[in-house]
């Protein structure tokens, strides 16, 4: 589908991903999705209306041209909760969009997102946690490089930091301190304490690493082969192939062993809030899924372990 946009909206477009960029500190691969899914669609709007697409034209639009697009994209397969998302930046955009040209945008600010199931975090088991990271870590591969990548899975598993956070780290925290600030989503900062586990082990890659990392404090901390930025793919490899070495399910990602760190922390009595902070979460909702996995073990241990549990389900 072509995208026929005038100048004047195509503007806006970058105008307004260039404030989410430069305002609200917006991550790079966030501002890509919310580009294409706005693009998307402008570009079905202007197809279905048969001309280009202005700002004129678009405060025009009705609830009927947004439920459009909506069939559309069921129809060529995406999911409610991709929608979702799709619709949530539209509306972004649009709330934007008018604030700044001076229309009312309610007709499509009213459209109902569709219902989904979330999702609940699938973390591993604490032994499978432990194991994953020393698995990692004692791989046949070159010493720092094994280093590295045991270092970057136990800050993820210890400090509940997403990949991007950790591999955002530069040669200033080479000396990694007991407490870090991290910039996560939407520019947001938070202090998180550094388990002594984790600096060791950054200790441990620092010291083998074969490049000056103290000497490059603007630099990435952990590098790639030829020494630049280390690529996250690498980092999801080797916990594909611990995942094999250890027969656990194909949800063991490296975002997992953040989840377990949430799950790990609220099992052991932690407060939901000093989780949220710990997590960087802009809502307590997104926190507060944990508590239904945390639930959903203890009706699993439950069933397996009470006589009148087992008796129900036929299991001895």
């Amino acid at each position: 589908m072509s995208l026929s946009l005038s100048p004047a909206l195509r503007n806006s477009l970058s105008d307004w991903l260039a404030q989410l960029r430069a305002i609200d500190g917006r991550a790079e691969n966030t501002l890509k999705a919310y580009g294409s899914d706005v693009a998307g669609f402008l570009a079905f709007q202007s197809s279905n209306l048969g001309e280009a697409l202005g700002p004129a034209r678009l405060r025009s639009l009705r609830q009927n041209d947004v439920r459009a697009w909506m069939a559309h994209e069921r129809g060529r397969g995406c999911s409610a909760r991709s929608l979702a998302r799709a619709l949530s930046s539209v509306k972004s955009f649009i709330r934007w969009l008018a604030e700044r040209e001076g229309f009312d945008p309610t007709a499509i600010l009213a459209a109902r997102s569709p219902k989904f199931q979330r999702k609940l975090p699938r973390p591993l088991s604490e032994t499978a946690a432990r194991e994953v990271i020393g698995l990692v870590g004692s791989t046949p591969r070159e010493d720092w490089v094994a280093a590295r990548d045991a270092a970057v899975v136990t800050l993820l598993y210890g400090c509940g930091l997403r990949i991007g956070e950790a591999l955002g780290l530069t040669g200033a925290e080479s000396a990694l301190p007991e407490v870090l600030r991290i910039r996560g989503k939407g520019g947001k900062e938070r202090i998180v304490p550094v388990l002594p586990a984790a600096r060791a082990a950054v200790a441990g890659y620092v010291r083998l690493c074969p490049y000056p990392l103290a000497d490059e404090p603007a630099a990435a901390l952990f590098r790639g082969a030829r020494g630049g930025p280390l690529n996250p793919r690498l980092i999801a490899r080797a916990m594909e192939q611990a995942r094999l070495g250890l027969g656990l399910p194909a949800s063991a990602t490296p975002h997992a062993l953040r989840h377990s760190f949430a799950t790990h922390l609220l099992a052991a009595g932690g407060d939901l809030r000093a989780i949220q902070e710990l997590l960087g979460h802009a809502s307590l909702s997104t926190t507060q899924a944990y508590t239904a996995v945390d639930s959903a073990r203890l009706m699993e241990v439950y069933e397996d372990a009470h006589p009148r549990a087992r008796a129900a389900t036929g299991r001895k």
